[in-house]
């Protein structure tokens, strides 16, 4: 199978966690230690968030007196791009010897007219509680807005269109490449009227992006890896009740909240919609059993699924709508 995998942020930095280089180097070593058995099997196609690094980055770059202006959003996503790729790209060549491993830098076209642009919705940096975030507001110009318990940053998050190397990340599978790409959803541009790409100050959102590259290089499955084993219907009250199974149109129809697994629910519905393959969300320990059907929450056309070495999933009664 072809495999689109998609880490989330607790890959590399669990919350409360200080964003030094050797917690999120420990953390990757871990997640790669459970994607090597999937790798060994499939073709593998890895991306992962960046909103943690991308938001040390700017606050690092807004502080520092050699410079006029900050980094733009669009230098900062390649800069952690590479930072992030470079850990997987290292850590997945020791685990898998004699694999060959490829770390992209990835540009993603959105449209300069997304309504995204002047409304922020996307989370990037550290968590601050309420009176520091607002007072960083005030200081830098920022929208901040409540993110569970704290509060952060937002910044646009418009569609992802197309990401402009898929070509490329094509035939590197081709050749049995394990592929590491579209970090943080990708650097986003735009195309001028001249037809020449720019950077943008943005963050496309990494689970939409992943979707598109799966559906794109025709992936067979896409798999969301986050910190839950399952997608929760009710979360956080006395109805709440796991979903193991389902198809897209059940998930839609659900509340879920758009600054955390309202856009994970988006993305597989989409790629599910769009392909009629599978694809699921759950944790990162759990992969393999996701790819078997015996874990996280996995949603088809129909609401049910055969795994690689596992029998037809029972759909469990009420899973889906």
């Amino acid at each position: 199978m072809r495999v689109v995998v998609a880490l989330g942020g607790n890959a590399l930095l669990k919350r409360g966690d200080k964003p030094d280089a050797d917690v999120q180097l420990t953390n990757v070593r871990r997640a790669v230690a459970a994607l090597a058995p999937l790798a060994e099997e499939h073709e593998l196609v890895v991306t992962h968030g960046n909103g943690p690094q991308v938001g040390v980055l700017a606050l690092q770059s807004a502080a520092d007196p050699a410079l006029s202006c900050p980094y733009p959003f669009d230098v900062l996503g390649a800069e952690t791009q590479g930072m992030i790729g470079y850990w997987l790209l290292q850590s997945l060549q020791n685990a898998l010897p004699g694999r060959q491993v490829c770390s992209l830098i990835n540009q993603t076209l959105v449209s300069v007219a997304d309504p995204a642009f002047t409304n922020p919705t996307k989370f990037v940096g550290q968590v601050y509680d309420r009176e520091t975030a607002e007072r960083l507001a005030e200081e830098r110009g920022w929208t901040v807005r409540q993110d569970g318990a704290y509060w952060r940053r937002v910044v646009p998050s418009p569609l992802p269109q197309r990401i402009v190397e898929t070509r490329l990340i094509r035939q590197l599978l081709d050749q049995g490449a394990i592929a590491v790409c579209a970090g943080g959803g990708g650097v986003p541009v735009i195309r001028d009227e001249e037809g020449m790409l720019t950077g943008v100050e943005a963050v496309v959102d990494k689970d939409l992006t992943a979707a598109l590259l799966a559906e794109a290089l025709e992936a067979d499955a896409l798999i969301l890896l986050t910190d839950v084993p399952r997608v929760v219907r009710g979360f956080g009250t006395p109805e709440a009740e796991e979903i193991t199974h389902s198809t897209p149109g059940a998930l839609r129809a659900e509340n879920f909240p758009a600054g955390s697994m309202g856009p994970k629910v988006d993305a597989v519905c989409r790629f599910v919609e769009l392909t009629g393959d599978m694809a699921a969300i759950g944790a990162l320990d759990e992969v393999v059993d996701i790819i078997q059907g015996l874990a996280g929450t996995i949603v088809t056309p129909s609401g049910s699924y055969v795994g690689k070495q596992a029998g037809p999933a029972r759909v469990p009664e009420g899973a889906v709508s």
